[in-house]
């Protein structure tokens, strides 16, 4: 068995536990509730014909003092970072983040997602100010770990890409 770990990186708020636990589990929930440190999950899944257990670290969500702790970070194989769609400050925090993982781990797979894509008529980012943080990123996906729009399509793009390096 393969072993991926993946780390989900974000706002604090941003949707991080929820899109984990919709892809584990299929269930989104409307109750709020912060990470603090790392919870992690396990998911095995099927990849040309390999079993890879998928261990995904939902970190403590960053905002005001952006100091991801870079212990966990070390030995990802690739990583999200996840943007609420709603508001525009959540993609300066991913900017700040993806400089942070680069610094400890190098240049892994990573995927950015924009979350919340059931409250689109919401949103305060367009396309246009997502161009400097995709240089280097694998993809950009629009999400809803409420409706489930995307969730397992991020996983899969991202475990590929892992699996190729």
């Amino acid at each position: 068995m393969i072993k991926k770990k993946i780390c989900m990186l974000g706002a604090f708020a941003a949707g991080k536990t929820s899109l984990v636990q919709r892809y584990i589990t299929g269930i989104f929930s409307e109750k709020y509730f912060t990470t603090i440190g790392v919870k992690i999950d396990k998911k095995t899944v099927i990849r040309n014909e390999q079993v890879v257990e998928l261990l995904l670290w939902d970190l403590y969500g960053e905002d005001k003092f952006l100091n991801v702790q870079a212990s966990y970070l070390r030995g990802s194989s690739g990583y999200f970072l996840v943007i609420d769609g709603t508001r525009r400050e959540t993609l300066e925090t991913a900017r700040i983040l993806q400089n942070r993982a680069e610094e400890a781990i190098g240049k892994k797979p990573f995927v950015v997602v924009i979350n919340k894509s059931d409250l689109k008529s919401e949103w305060e980012i367009d396309t246009n100010a997502l161009d400097e943080l995709l240089s280097g990123s694998i993809a950009v996906i629009e999400t809803s770990a409420k409706t489930g729009q995307c969730v397992e399509e991020i996983f899969t793009t991202l475990t590929n890409k892992m699996m190729e390096g």
